[in-house]
């Protein structure tokens, strides 16, 4: 059985002149067919269905619709068209401080944000001090949340939603917040709870961090759905060429040809790399003169970098 399955799902929203010009107008321009809503497709058609243990990497431009996919996922927004199934329990972050009070402690939102996922206060009392310490916030549990800063502020909603068990676990950017140090340990976190069966969806501009901790991709663009794909590393390498080149792939053949592409080009961009390594070698040695340092120089590249020297030979004849 499934954990997340997604079938056609489609999000609509509708946006008006109600507002600007008020409720008799409204009714005026009902009465004489005059009223214009335009409709806005956040999500058209969307389908992908993950088991226990699966990481979702969720990719794409920013508006391509994957925001609004999560809050479907995670029970916020109702699709307009098509069916979400969910069978687990839900801890999602999808925006700093989101859940949290700014003016009670860390403390008291730790277990308010416990409540919410309904967790017993016994449970919270056994798993609170694991929770405070994985965020490092042991000399800021009485400081008001609205006193932290973003980076603190993430560390501890990341903490309640790893350490509280969750069936399936959503986030959204959170992994790139906070310095190099506690991005390293929660994305070990997030490898350790995976490995326990947690299925767990990544939105994450970070195509590297997708590749590391993914087993499935989601592309979308402007809410369409380019594919959904266990081929990571594949659909990693054709965004990254899309990103440069900006041309989508209809299907996994014209994937692997933008992949093609973005290997050649980054052979290229090495090439000229060692070129010009290759060319600043030469100016240095020609300027510094003497068969001496010629010669240390070039023992030195024939031990470690014996391609440089390769360059430099063919540049040198």
């Amino acid at each position: 059985m499934a954990i997340i399955k997604a079938e056609g799902v489609s999000i609509r929203y509708i946006t008006g002149d109600f507002k600007d010009i008020g409720l008799k107008e409204y009714v005026v321009r009902k009465l004489k067919h005059n009223y214009q809503v335009t409709e806005f497709w956040a999500d058209k058609d969307v389908s992908f269905a993950l088991e226990r243990g699966d990481m979702l990497g969720i990719i794409g431009a920013n508006g391509a619709g994957k925001s609004t996919l999560l809050k479907a996922v995670s029970g916020i927004m109702v699709p307009t068209r098509g069916h979400m199934e969910i069978n687990g329990t839900i801890a999602a972050l999808l925006e700093l401080g989101s859940g949290f009070d700014g003016d009670l402690t860390v403390r008291e939102n730790t277990y308010l944000r416990g409540a919410m996922l309904g967790y017993t206060r016994q449970f919270m009392d056994e798993k609170y001090q694991e929770i405070i310490d994985f965020a490092e916030l042991q000399d800021f549990q009485d400081r008001k949340f609205k006193q932290l800063s973003s980076g603190m502020k993430s560390r501890l909603a990341f903490s309640i939603a790893c350490l509280v068990s969750p069936d399936i676990l959503i986030l959204d950017e959170v992994l790139s917040v906070g310095d190099g140090a506690f991005r390293q340990k929660s994305g070990d976190k997030m490898k350790e709870i995976l490995k326990g069966g947690v299925t767990g969806i990544l939105v994450s501009h970070s195509i590297d961090q997708v590749r590391e901790m993914c087993n499935k991709i989601l592309w979308l663009d402007h809410g369409n759905q380019i594919a959904f794909t266990d081929k990571v590393e594949l659909y990693c390498d054709a965004y990254e060429q899309f990103l440069f080149c900006h041309k989508l792939p209809k299907n996994e053949k014209e994937a692997q040809q933008l992949a093609d592409m973005l290997h050649e080009r980054q052979r290229k961009e090495r090439e000229l790399a060692q070129r010009s390594e290759a060319q600043k070698l030469q100016d240095i040695l020609e300027k510094s003169g003497g068969n001496a340092a010629v010669e240390a120089a070039e023992n030195v590249l024939r031990k470690y970098r014996p391609e440089l020297l390769k360059e430099y030979k063919a540049a040198e004849g």
